[in-house]
């Protein structure tokens, strides 16, 4: 086992589509927060030693199910890269990373690492139990940008709420293309999700929506914050990223499998790092 199989197994790569959001959320609260480095290091730890914990504790509960899947059959927990006892190890340490992160921020901060953390990983056991899990992942990832805003101005302003609304739909979006690969797996196995539950055509339509409240919530929390130019320019380049990621995936309403890795990664990146240095620009600028 090394630390890259650890990393693979959590996907860090995937940190791309948090930070950046952090980073907007920074922009967003930035006239009212305290930015002094040893904070911003802090939050910094905070969200990618959460979204770590979600990935082990996902990797973890799913590690069954990804064993009988032909499309997960080769992660690095099933192969036995990584045992058992180093995922634990890995979702102990990062919790604990999480937790004392946002307790050094702030008591506020320490008050809610907990509740948090039940959110996060409780979604890796919501497929069991409820179609709208994808829902729930939404609501985890928009608890990041309210976050970030507590842990720098000690309130919760009404644009971190929109735009980690915003953020939530995004991702929930995306979810819901990259579940429809195992859609015929999870009926079978008995998992619950959106393509699951209302085929390819409702998946879609699903997506669409999603993705149509998320660039209108992002584009919503820049006005309520009296952002700017920037923060415009990269909402309307997240809406178009948005748009040819549907396009891409499915053209006319086909849908296209074998894109869907393509885009699930590629498109996302793009489409949280250009906002989200729109975003920073917007603050410079002003």
């Amino acid at each position: 086992m090394t630390v890259a199989a650890l990393a693979r197994m959590v996907k860090l790569s995937h940190s791309l589509f948090a930070l950046p959001f952090a980073a907007a959320a920074v922009a967003l609260v930035a006239a009212e927060a305290r930015l002094d480095p040893a904070r911003l290091a802090l939050v910094a730890l905070a969200v990618v030693a959460a979204r770590t914990a979600a990935m082990a504790m996902n990797r973890i509960a799913d590690r069954a199910f990804d064993a009988r899947n032909p499309r997960t059959q080769r992660r690095e927990l099933v192969t036995g890269e990584v045992s058992a006892a180093a995922a634990w190890a890995l979702l102990g340490g990062s919790s604990a990373a999480f937790v004392a992160a946002a307790a050094l921020i702030s008591p506020v901060c320490g008050a809610l690492a907990l509740p948090v953390l039940a959110v996060l990983l409780g979604y890796s056991y919501a497929k069991r139990f409820t179609w709208a899990c994808h829902l729930w992942l939404g609501v985890a990832q928009a608890l990041a940008p309210v976050g970030v805003a507590i842990a720098l101005t000690g309130t919760a302003p009404l644009a971190s709420v929109v735009l980690g609304l915003g953020v939530g739909a995004w991702i929930a979006g995306f979810d819901v293309f990259y579940s429809m690969q195992d859609m015929d797996y999870d009926r079978g196995a008995g998992l619950r999700s959106i393509p699951a539950r209302f085929g390819v055509a409702g998946a879609l339509r699903w997506a669409r929506g999603l993705h149509l409240a998320a660039a209108a919530a992002i584009f919503a929390a820049g006005a309520l914050a009296g952002r700017g130019a920037g923060w415009i320019t990269g909402s309307v380049i997240l809406a178009a990223t948005l748009a040819a990621e549907h396009r891409y995936v499915a053209p006319g309403g086909a849908l296209r499998p074998e894109r869907i890795n393509v885009a699930f990664f590629n498109y996302n990146a793009f489409a949280s790092i250009a906002f989200a240095l729109c975003a920073l620009a917007d603050l410079a600028l002003r």
